[in-house]
């Protein structure tokens, strides 16, 4: 089977201590170096980025490297001045902060070529940035249904149709087809792309064969910007999509709505006040119940007490976030960069 060009994409902003494993790890690749090329959008990183990655192209002459500016300095501008500058038939969008197993092109690129779906993706091995217990934590719960819920890329066993993938191939006649991204979204344009591509008659393909490491969030703070992120986003694209909302979506602010009016109404009357007692309750009983199997599954005892404190803050963080994108007209900022 004849190859086509490959354009590895790729955004990133200050990344100087995770793009060269990034790049070891495609110039390591089963699919031919001579068929692919990396395209990096930098958001004009302040740290040493930008010479890790000419130091690499010197050690490494095997794999074509370009690199282009991102003034805007957010993710979907990123991507889409990639693709710009880029050459190849099908683009492959990849973090700067995730690692390819080596087969990871081949695979995709070969279910493009079969007809499995216009977009194909895998599955991510969540790995911890530290040895701390906080680190370990959240990696080990960023998999997790409850954390979670049904995003298949974080857990999935089996090869799916689905609603999204994180680091998607497709053609570049998609493209000129359905658009780029959405460069009005900080976050989630992801998921906005694919609901596009769903719109138009397309398919989603999740394949477990097809792998990469993605490193979690290291602390708590961290995590809960993200998912502060995550949900003011995913707020402001449903806003434009409103019958993508799933369970998964909708629970967590629900949730802290919830818990906000019976707060409200407990000044006012006493059931309120027990109300969200018996809800809080339950809450606790849910998240310890998870911490014992995820505690024994990985015969981490401290568990116990960390692994509630990090779903419970993807869950107020991914609700407060999105409640408040509800209420926020969606203005992207070029201050606010790639985080």
């Amino acid at each position: 089977m004849t190859n086509v060009k490959v354009s590895v994409i790729i955004p990133c902003f200050n990344e100087g201590e995770t793009i060269r494993p990034l790049l070891t790890a495609l110039s390591g690749q089963t699919y031919p170096l001579a068929d692919m090329e990396v395209v990096i959008a930098d958001a004009m990183s302040e740290d040493d980025t930008r010479k890790q990655i000419k130091r690499f192209q010197k050690d490494n002459p095997g794999l074509t490297i370009l690199m282009v500016d991102n003034p805007k300095r957010y993710i979907p501008a990123g991507l889409n001045a990639a693709m710009r500058a880029a050459s190849g038939e099908i683009f492959l969008r990849m973090d700067a902060h995730a690692i390819p197993q080596p087969d990871y092109i081949e695979r995709s690129v070969r279910a493009l070529k079969e007809g499995q779906a216009e977009n194909v993706g895998g599955v991510w091995d969540i790995r911890p940035r530290s040895e701390k217990l906080m680190a370990r934590t959240i990696a080990a719960v960023a998999s997790h249904p409850l954390a979670v819920g049904d995003a298949r890329y974080r857990f999935a066993e089996k090869a799916a149709y689905v609603d999204t993938v994180p680091f998607g191939a497709f053609k570049r006649s998609l493209v000129d087809q359905i658009g780029g991204f959405d460069e009005s979204l900080l976050t989630n344009e992801d998921y906005e792309f694919n609901v596009r591509i769903r719109n138009s008659g397309g398919r989603i393909w999740l394949d477990p064969a097809i792998r990469s490491t993605y490193y979690a969030r290291e602390n708590l703070t961290e995590l809960s910007s993200q998912y502060w992120r995550y949900g003011f986003w995913k707020a402001q694209m449903l806003k434009r999509y409103p019958k993508t909302l799933r369970l998964r979506q909708a629970l967590p602010p629900l949730f802290v709505l919830s818990l906000l009016g019976l707060s409200i109404g407990a000044y006012m009357h006493p059931l309120p006040a027990l109300l969200v007692l018996i809800e809080l309750g339950l809450y606790l009983l849910v998240l310890l119940t998870v911490a014992t199997q995820v505690a024994i599954k990985t015969k981490q005892p401290k568990f116990l007490y960390s692994v509630p404190l990090a779903i419970a803050t993807m869950h107020f963080s991914w609700g407060a976030g999105f409640l408040r994108g509800l209420l926020t007209r969606n203005e992207v900022k070029a201050e606010e960069g790639q985080k």
